[in-house]
């Protein structure tokens, strides 16, 4: 029976779709790895003083430099010549990683440190009042993008993180989702088996600011790469190198309904007809671009 190195007892949400992608990178890099975690969710419910959810080495740092503590580890670890055999993972949410922590991220990519860094995308700034993003998506109903007679929620789509990263021709970037528990685990493996700078993107389902049912994560997990919203892709030196596909996707109203956040996108007018067929032209680029559908 495998030994897991994030264990229970943390104050995680029910449903919490980071708790349990977290678990999953964590026993798939395996006991000799050091974490950095960038201030956000998963560092407040699994490290509330004196207990710890880790049964690893774990340094809380501040959103914007959980990459620049994690290089640090890394150097240092070689300059002692104990690098080898030890994983180096610096990990954030969505808003410690694409918003506040982007420079540090870029700066040790930029560097080529040997170290694999994790973003949980939960698409909002949930820790501290479900903010909206830079990965929040198009439409969606936080507390400072309300829908309402101005607008239909969040004004602008998701980065394009993986890409982001890949650009900086590190060795391996890549999405997923925590609705394919098995496809994280091959990541994981597959990133920390490189050497140099690797990035991996999670989709995470928060039920709190999602406001869905805590037993919808993994269906929902699914649901945003069934549709075509959320491309499990993967680049290795900046080319992509496999793509999920599926024969057909499911329309794009098969996620929105799951969640309370597009409600107000499940009534009739001509304004929230334009806003379905853009979230439909977001699906069409990336079909275009990732290859989705099997030939």
């Amino acid at each position: 029976m495998q030994e897991d190195l994030f264990v229970a007892g943390h104050t995680a949400c029910a449903g919490c779709g980071q708790s349990l992608a977290a678990r999953i990178v964590l026993n798939a890099a395996g006991r000799d790895t050091i974490i950095t975690n960038a201030t956000g969710c998963l560092e407040v419910f699994s490290t509330g003083f004196p207990q710890t959810a880790w049964r690893v080495p774990f340094i809380h740092s501040l959103f914007e430099n959980a990459s620049a503590v994690a290089s640090g580890i890394e150097v240092g670890l070689k300059a002692l010549g104990i690098k080898d055999g030890v994983n180096v993972i610096s990990q954030g949410g969505d808003g410690g990683t694409a918003d506040i922590g982007l420079q540090s991220l870029s700066g040790m990519l930029e560097r080529g440190h040997d170290i694999l860094y994790v973003m949980y995308d939960n698409e909002a700034y949930m820790n501290t009042g479900i903010q909206r993003s830079g990965m929040t998506p198009a439409y969606a109903n936080t507390t400072t993008s309300p829908p309402g007679k101005l607008s239909l929620g969040n004004p602008q789509p998701k980065k394009n993180m993986a890409a982001i990263c890949a650009a900086h021709d590190i060795p391996y970037s890549t999405t997923a989702s925590v609705g394919y528990p098995r496809d994280i685990e091959r990541k994981v493996k597959k990133a920390i088996s490189i050497k140099g700078p690797k990035f991996l993107h999670i989709f995470v389902p928060c039920p709190l600011g999602w406001r869905h049912d805590p037993s919808a994560t993994e269906k929902i997990a699914k649901l945003a790469v069934e549709t075509g919203l959320f491309p499990v892709v993967e680049y290795e030196s900046g080319n992509i190198s496999k793509v999920m596909q599926f024969k057909e996707l499911k329309p794009v109203n098969e996620f929105l309904k799951t969640q309370g956040r597009f409600k107000h996108l499940m009534k009739d007018s001509p304004e929230i007809k334009e806003a379905i067929e853009f979230l439909n032209k977001i699906v069409q680029e990336n079909v275009k671009r990732y290859s989705l559908i099997k030939q």
